[in-house]
């Protein structure tokens, strides 16, 4: 067990010992096509959570494009292929970022994930059953579209953030996931965020795009968690490879995506329970 191991658990269980068990909340950040700036809100809306008082855990499942810790300038020495091979403990695997925010790198051993054997399976189970309390939140960033992977997530998690940006393409995409998650599982809930907006009314327009055609075909009510709009301080904040509610604090950006972690934790959790033993169970018997 390396000696970050050791420091994280030590860390969580000092910090667990004043207060009662967490009920962990498991979230599925997505977009229908990469580009929209899903891994950095992903980031920042988890820094913006862990501000609140939040503990947040970042799972990078971006398989694709797993970058999350490049994002913060850092190169995460280990990942869950590492967990998959038994290699490593899971908290060994888990890192710590800025402002103590925890994160998982990804990178391809989530192709591995969906072909386990019964073994391999009841491993990573108990090693993933160990973050059960530890976290207020539990967020997977997700690859972009409709690969069988992402689709695992979505409807294991307990609710999933769409994030999308005014870009025609980019709104038929994002309804075009929902529709298709939502026509293998009826259950999953949904909340809106819309990225790089010119300003607000265009970003509203094109919520209320996607909230209407759920609501009209689908019977889904789709609640927006807010608006970003189009900051040049995030892509100067990429350049520098410090998330932007960090760098910028001021910016735009940085306020909307503290807005939205302020808006999402006063809704009611999504209906789905079971926190992380939940979230496997629903994983794994999925055909």
């Amino acid at each position: 067990m390396t000696d970050q191991a050791e420091a994280l658990r030590s860390m969580m269980q000092f910090r667990g010992a004043d207060r009662e068990p967490l009920q962990t909340r498991v979230v599925a950040v997505t977009s229908g096509k990469g580009g929209v700036g899903k891994s950095n809100f992903s980031l920042n809306f988890a820094l913006a959570l862990q501000k609140l008082g939040k503990r947040v855990l970042v799972f990078d499942a971006d398989m694709g494009m797993a970058n999350i810790d490049v994002l913060m300038g850092m190169q995460a020495p280990y990942s869950l292929v590492h967990l998959l091979r038994r290699e490593k403990a899971i908290w060994e695997i888990v890192h710590e970022g800025p402002l103590g925010l925890h994160f998982i790198a990804g990178g391809s051993g989530f192709r591995d994930l969906l072909n386990l054997s019964d073994r391999e399976l009841d491993y990573f189970g108990d090693q993933i059953n160990k973050l059960h309390g530890h976290y207020d939140l539990i967020l997977f960033d997700t690859g972009a579209g409709l690969t069988k992977e992402t689709v695992r997530f979505i409807t294991a998690a307990q609710e999933t953030v769409v994030v999308t940006t005014p870009e025609p393409t980019a709104i038929t995409d994002a309804y075009a996931l929902i529709k298709m998650v939502r026509a293998t599982n009826p259950e999953v809930e949904f909340k809106l965020v819309v990225n790089r907006a010119a300003d607000n009314r265009e970003g509203r327009q094109a919520a209320e795009k996607i909230i209407l055609v759920a609501q009209q075909f689908l019977s889904l009510n789709l609640p927006l968690l807010g608006i970003i709009l189009d900051d040049a301080n995030v892509p100067k904040a990429v350049k520098r490879q410090v998330p932007f509610t960090i760098a910028y604090p001021g910016g735009s950006a940085a306020r909307a995506v503290e807005e939205i972690a302020r808006r999402f934790i006063s809704m009611p959790a999504a209906k789905k329970t079971g926190g992380i033993r939940g979230f496997l169970e629903r994983m794994f018997r999925q055909p």
